[in-house]
């Protein structure tokens, strides 16, 4: 076999332990958005979605992640931060404001909740005020943001890069 002639889709690598991160995430305007963040949920080894809106999962979309991330719905994001903080996890909001952190430069903590605003308007700023950290992904033309989904996968990725076991 030559170098370029591969076997596709080999089996996903393995975790030596569950990775502790939650997304928490705020009413999207697009169910294809929260199916798409179900699947990078399953592909990163991520248990749980906490959904504050009323969307459905389109399996077509998520694929195999439906049977394997808890999809728990919440009314809103509020709330949910503030239990998740009293049990121990490090909320972090995904959102530009004055004093986010650069995510190529944060160092997440392993228990680790990241809080998702709606694309249009982003993360409310009674759910701001509860995080320990805010971070966002520079921006170096127009439009001014990433799409809800694009800027988690780039979060997570960098939360994966920083436990890659789990």
């Amino acid at each position: 076999m030559s170098k370029f002639e591969q076997v596709r889709q080999r089996p996903p690598a393995k975790l030596l332990q569950p990775r502790p991160m939650i997304l928490v995430v705020s009413p999207l305007r697009s169910s294809v958005n929260l199916s798409r963040l179900v699947r990078l949920a399953g592909c990163s080894g991520i248990g749980k979605i906490i959904y504050c809106g009323s969307g459905k999962v389109d399996r077509d979309i998520a694929r195999d992640a439906v049977d394997y991330v808890t999809i728990e719905s919440r009314r809103s994001v509020g709330p949910v931060v503030s239990k998740l903080r009293a049990q121990g996890f490090h909320c972090v909001g995904l959102e530009q404001t004055t004093n986010s952190e650069p995510l190529t430069s944060f160092a997440f903590q392993r228990q680790t909740a990241l809080v998702i605003g709606s694309e249009r308007e982003g993360l409310a700023n009674d759910v701001l005020s509860q995080l320990a950290a805010v971070v966002e992904i520079p921006v170096y033309g127009q439009p001014a943001s990433y799409n809800v989904v694009t800027a988690t996968t780039m979060a997570v990725y960098e939360y994966c890069k920083q436990f890659p076991a789990g």
